[in-house]
This record gives structure tokens, C-alpha cells and sequence, in this order.
């Protein structure tokens, strides 16, 4: 019996010619010299196929890449190895990169890339399907389609970078073959206060210590780690005016995989579009009047332990407002005066609401918020639209009611 297998063994790698046998299995080997190391040593790369055809086509194809620029020194590197490299010795260190962003970056590696089929995959054998496959299975375990998105894009710009470097041939993430798998979130009205809250929240400000944050965000929209960032220079008392170039945030400043600690730092705005001058409300000039004096009262109460520095809104011993004391306000606040609860960020959507119920332009309306385009401000509003699509067309309506 074994002696016809293995005749039919050998008549079998007759007819396909095959030159390499492993683990039972026969298969054609071909080998190309990339080149030699440091001591001069030859660099081999085999090549296997199920016929001679199919190991030449595939020791081509590399040769070919590198040729294109593939890197040589790919061959045992996986995707995830890379990532982290690329992440931690370059991303990390960039001045391009802010410390909220790279904290967002790392949270996408944590969680979708260290412990995912992904990590492992050679880098010169990912393919796009590879990845199709690892989105679908994250949407059926109930990922949502904007942390999908925001796991491809962040892919997507790493293999950039290994196209870059050498190690791929093309970026499999560009692919139009990819599709992001889930439902389309689809965009829900914003939270904003009444006439009626409103009217309630303004009538008990007096005696809360954060009551100038609270009116100006009102009243001018500005985020909150905008508003607590701004410095005297940014203001213009004389044309009421402020400029807004820094946000106050909190985060992680992460070192490496294991030194994570948790700071408030002042760092550049949300987007180059944060970036910007806006006027404020004559009926608020006021407050500011009412900062400086403030202000010099607190210094004169704490002396030498009062913190000398340019912000417009501190503490009572000069520091800056911690954001934690800010939110805990906000919340109690709401509570005390049984307005259902809302985050501080709502205070922006009212401003952006009442602009809109004017008849403010959506154009102008996007600048002063500082949006990077008038399609992310009309997505975010589009419970104000119809109203005033139903405005402009009432209006519409007078003027044939006044001429037929």
C-alpha cells in the first residue's frame, strides 16, 4: 500500500513538476538574491508554489515591488509591530499632532489594533479583504459605524505611511472595494435650552461663581476650553471683539504603553477654523469690567499665594479653572433649578439656535462657530431648517398676498 502511494507521489510531481517536498506535500521552490547584509552575506528569499509557473509569478511580483520601492526588510514585520512603532517614535513625537489628538489615535490602537486578527498579519501579505473582514465582525459585535470610520481612517493614514517606507506596494485601506458596514447615524436634534429654561437659568446666575463662563458661552458660542483659555490679550474691549486662538483641554499625555497620566494643558484649537475673531454682545461688555475687578480683589486676599498670569477666567488663588469644578457646577446648577439635565456644550447649541431663529445666514452662522465647512453647521441644525425654510416661504407667500 505504501508503495503505491508513493509511486503515485512520484507520478504526480513528474506531471507537475515539483521540486521541494514538506510536511508531506510537494511543491516548486525558486530563490532570488536580494542583495547582501552587513557581513556580506547573501540575502535568499524562496519563493513556493504548487507548479513552477505559480513560484515564478510570485518571486516576479517581488522582485517587481521591489523595483517599486518595496522594502526588503518586511518579511517577518507585522502590521501591528509597525503601527506601534510608527505611533509611539513618530506620530507621538510630531508638532503637528496634539496631545487630544494623539490620545484619540492611541485609544483607536488600544482597543481595535493591539488585540485584533490585524496585529499579526504580515505587513507584505495584508489585503484588503483582510480588513473588510475584521470591520464586518466589529459591527456584529455591535460597533457602530462612526468607530469603524474612524478606525479606517486612522489605517488608512498608517499605511500611507508603510507605502511611503517601502513596506507596501499600495495602501489596501483605498481600496473603493471597502465598505464600512453598518447603519447610517443618522443626525438627531441638538441639545439646547428653551425660551422657557432660558429664561430660568438667567434669572438665577447671580451669586454663581462661574456665572461670567455661562453668559459669554451664551453669548457668543465659543466652546468651553475656548472660553477658559483666552488670555486679556484676546480680548478688545474697545470694538468687542475676541480672539479666539487656544482651547483649555484635559487629557492623557501617554509615553508609552504603560505611562499614561491625565493633565489639563492649553494647546491650539480644534481645527485651523477654531482659529478666529468674533464680536460679543454689547450688553456683556460688562462682565469683563466685572472680571478685572474681581480679579484684584482675589489677589489682594490671597497675596503671595495668588498665581500671576494673563487668563481671564481663574480661580480665586489665580489658577486656571479646572474643568471637573466647571461640569460639577453645570450639573448642579441644572439640577437645583429643575431644568432637565443637558452638558455645558448645549450653551453653544443655544447660541447657534437663536442666530438661526434671527434669520442669521447659515454662512455666517458656520464662522462664528468655527466650523471647518456650512455642511458640518447645517447637519448639526437641521431642526432649525424647516422652520426657517417655512419662514421664507411665508414670506414669499405675503408678497403674492400684496400683488394678486
Amino acid at each position: 500500500m505504501d508503495e503505491r502511494k508513493n509511486i503515485l507521489g512520484d507520478v504526480i510531481n513528474m506531471a507537475v513538476k515539483t521540486n521541494y517536498s514538506k510536511n508531506g506535500r510537494a511543491y516548486f521552490r525558486v530563490s532570488a538574491v536580494l542583495g547582501t547584509d552587513s557581513s556580506g552575506k547573501r540575502i535568499i528569499k524562496e519563493f513556493y508554489g504548487k507548479s513552477k509557473s505559480e513560484a515564478e509569478s510570485k518571486k516576479r511580483e517581488y522582485l517587481d515591488g521591489i523595483k517599486n520601492g518595496l522594502s526588503i526588510d518586511n518579511k517577518n514585520l507585522s502590521l501591528g509591530n509597525l503601527m506601534h512603532i510608527w505611533l509611539f517614535e513618530i506620530i507621538r513625537v510630531s508638532d503637528k499632532i496634539k496631545p487630544s489628538t494623539f490620545e484619540r489615535y492611541e485609544g483607536i490602537y488600544r482597543r481595535y489594533i493591539k488585540d485584533s486578527p490585524l496585529y499579526l498579519i504580515k505587513l507584505d501579505s495584508i489585503r484588503t479583504l483582510d480588513i473588510q473582514r475584521y470591520y464586518n465582525s466589529l459591527s456584529s459585535m455591535g460597533k457602530s459605524k462612526n468607530i469603524i470610520l474612524a478606525l479606517n481612517k486612522l489605517l488608512k493614514q498608517f499605511l500611507f505611511y508603510a507605502v511611503d517606507e517601502g513596506y507596501l506596494i499600495k495602501n489596501p485601506c483605498v481600496s473603493k472595494r471597502i465598505v464600512i458596514p453598518g447603519e447610517n447615524t443618522m443626525s438627531k436634534e441638538v441639545d439646547h435650552l428653551t425660551d422657557a429654561e432660558l429664561k430660568i437659568l438667567m434669572g438665577n446666575l447671580d451669586g454663581n461663581k462661574y456665572k461670567e463662563v455661562i453668559l459669554l458661552s451664551l453669548g457668543t458660542g465659543l466652546r468651553r476650553g475656548e472660553i477658559l483659555a483666552l488670555t486679556w490679550d484676546d480680548i478688545d474691549l474697545d470694538n468687542n471683539m475676541i480672539n479666539v486662538n487656544k482651547s483649555l483641554s484635559k487629557v492623557y499625555i501617554i509615553e508609552g504603553d504603560e505611562t499614561r497620566e491625565r493633565k489639563q494643558i492649553i494647546q491650539s484649537p480644534k481645527s485651523m477654523h477654531s482659529i478666529r475673531t468674533i464680536p460679543f454682545p454689547e450688553s456683556l461688555k460688562h462682565l469683563f469690567r466685572d472680571l478685572q475687578v474681581k480679579q484684584k480683589i482675589n489677589k489682594l486676599r490671597c497675596g503671595k499665594s495668588y498665581k500671576n498670569s494673563n487668563y481671564v477666567f481663574v480661580s480665586e488663588c489665580g489658577e486656571n479653572v479646572e474643568l471637573y469644578n466647571l461640569a460639577n457646577n453645570w450639573n448642579k446648577l441644572l439640577k437645583d433649578l429643575e431644568i432637565p439635565h443637558k452638558k455645558f456644550h448645549a450653551l453653544r447649541h443655544t447660541y447657534a439656535t437663536k442666530l438661526f431663529e434671527k434669520g442669521v445666514p447659515l454662512k455666517t452662522v458656520s464662522e462664528l462657530l468655527g466650523h471647518s465647512s456650512i455642511d458640518i453647521t447645517a447637519d448639526i441644525y437641521t431642526h432649525v431648517m424647516p422652520k426657517e425654510k417655512t419662514n421664507a416661504v411665508e414670506k414669499l407667500n405675503s408678497f403674492f398676498a400684496e400683488n394678486l
